[in-house]
Parts: structure tokens; sequence; C-alpha cells
């Protein structure tokens, strides 16, 4: 585990009781804090994650953004497999570098994008095929991390990864707003994205609310479906059309299994490394979602 901070200890927290891996090492450059994060597994400490290079089957990065492709890329090159934290790099050259090496040197990549293994977002994949618009209201109070990025690239992104994975078309177009109101970054972001699909997304992220909002809606054919991520909770109704009589509304609340996103998304790595096989949020899909993170970005500048 490199990189124990608001999240990275809690990663460790995890991995220290997880099945089919044991936590070696906890690297981080505050020693009480690497420390604290490791009493409960027994792993070494270390400052400098250089020292683990040759010990490790797999890592897991939750450094800072701009430290993403500096400590991921020596693992990656060296065939060990590698989780960082979303975003997975400051920029698409150091994303299509960290791919390249991965390729090359068969190493798993995944990203992590948490919320595709929150339970609320699993049990609506199967029946959001056909979305033609998406309401998003991403909304936080504001934060003592991840200033060192804008809104977009620290909330929104979450968001862009879903609704990538369930819209399958690419965007024709975007249009986006920010506004810098506590730091010198976009603190309010808002973007409308239009599908070739027809599709339209409007999502809208700020980490300058007083109440903490995490929500997503999908509108479909015959279909809507509201998702609280935070509190794991999913609402479906559907249009239920019978020949000759009046069409009927049925749905409600529908059962979710919940569990702990982060710990779902640990799993799946280690399943990942362990057969060989694709994780669930890949680097290719980190990269998507960066891209267009990216595009929104760009077209703040331009307004």
């Amino acid at each position: 585990m490199i990189g124990v901070g608001h999240l990275g200890k809690h990663h460790a927290r995890i991995l220290s009781d997880l099945p089919g891996a044991q936590l070696v090492a906890v690297v981080d450059p505050d020693g009480e804090r690497a420390t604290a994060a490791a009493s409960a597994s027994g792993a070494k400490v270390l400052a400098d994650y250089r020292e683990v290079l040759g010990d490790v089957d797999a890592v897991t990065v939750a450094t800072p953004t701009e430290l993403h492709h500096e400590v991921a890329m020596p693992f990656l090159e060296k065939g060990v497999s590698v989780l960082v934290e979303k975003p997975m790099t400051r920029t698409l050259a150091e994303a299509d570098a960290l791919l390249a090496a991965a390729a090359k040197s068969g190493a798993t990549f995944a990203v992590g994008h948490t919320e595709r293994y929150n339970p609320a977002i699993a049990t609506v994949m199967p029946f959001v095929t056909t979305p033609r618009f998406i309401e998003v209201h991403r909304l936080g109070v504001f934060p003592d991390r991840s200033l060192d990025i804008d809104v977009v690239f620290d909330l929104m992104i979450h968001d862009l990864d879903i609704i990538l994975s369930l819209v399958k078309s690419d965007p024709t177009s975007i249009e986006a707003v920010g506004v810098p109101v506590l730091t010198d970054k976009y603190d309010i972001a808002n973007a409308r994205l239009r599908f070739s699909s027809g599709c339209i997304a409007n999502v809208t992220a700020s980490r300058i609310s007083k109440e903490r909002v995490r929500k997503i809606r999908f509108f479909q054919p015959d279909a809507y479906v509201s998702i609280d991520y935070a509190e794991q909770e999913v609402e479906g109704y559907r249009l239920l059309r019978r020949d000759g009589e009046r069409p009927q509304i049925q749905g409600g609340k529908l059962p979710v299994t919940r569990e702990e996103p982060l710990k779902r998304e640990l799993s799946d790595f280690v399943r990942a490394v362990r057969e060989k096989g694709r994780p669930l949020v890949s680097g290719e899909d980190g990269r998507r979602a960066l891209k267009r993170a990216q595009a929104i970005a760009d077209r703040m500048e331009t307004v």
C-alpha cells in the first residue's frame, strides 16, 4: 500500500484482512501515519516505495495525483500489478505511458473508480439498457484533501465513468461551466454531454455545498431508475403495457445487498491479479474517464 492519507488508510485497513492477499508493506513519507495504517497487519513501514519493488506481486497507489505516474511506472515495467486511485494520472500522455508499460509486461492494471463497485450501481446495470437522459448531482462539503485538482477530476469523474460504462456511444458535444469559489481550481462545475446515441447527460459536481448528495437518475423509454450512492438505495419504475388495457406503472425500491464499495474493488483487484484476468475497471476504463474529464475541463476554460 503506497500512500495512506484519507483514502489510503482505508485501503490498508481492508487489505490487512482480505482473503487471497497479504499486506506486506505500508509506504508513506509520514512515518506516524504509515505506522498507524500498518498496525493491524504487522506490515513493514517504509518511507520509499522503491524499497518494495522486488518484494510484492501487486501494489495499490493512493498518493496525490501528481505522483501516480512516477510511482506506478516502475512497478508496471517490472510486471507488478497496480491499482491506482482516480484520476489515474494528471495527463492523457501519462496515462498512455502506464498503459503501454502494463501491456508490455503483462501486469494487471486497475483504476480506483470505486462507485462502479457500489452495490446500488451493480443492481441497476442490467436494467439501464437504452438511457435517453441522465441527471447527476454529486455535492459535498469543502474538503481538506484533493485540492491539487479541480472538482471535475476529484468528484465528477466518478459519474463520468458510470455514464461511459452504460451509454454505448461517444459524446458528440460538450457544454460545461465551472467556478473557482474557495480555491484557484474549479470548486463547482456543470457539464452537459450529448452522445451519438441521442442520450444527454447533465452532470453537476460541487465541493462547496452545505449538504452531501450523491444521486444519479436514468430515464429511458418506459422506465426510470434513481440511485442514491451514499445510502446504496435504488428506486425503479417502468410502464407496463397490456393489449386492450390501460398502461400501469410498476416499481418501487429495489433490493440492494449493502457492502463497502472499496472492499469490493480491492477483492476484484486481488482476483484479477491471481487469475491474471481483467479487473472490472481497467486502465483503459480509467483513461476513458480521464479523457472526458479533460475535455470538460478544456471546455470550461473556453467559456
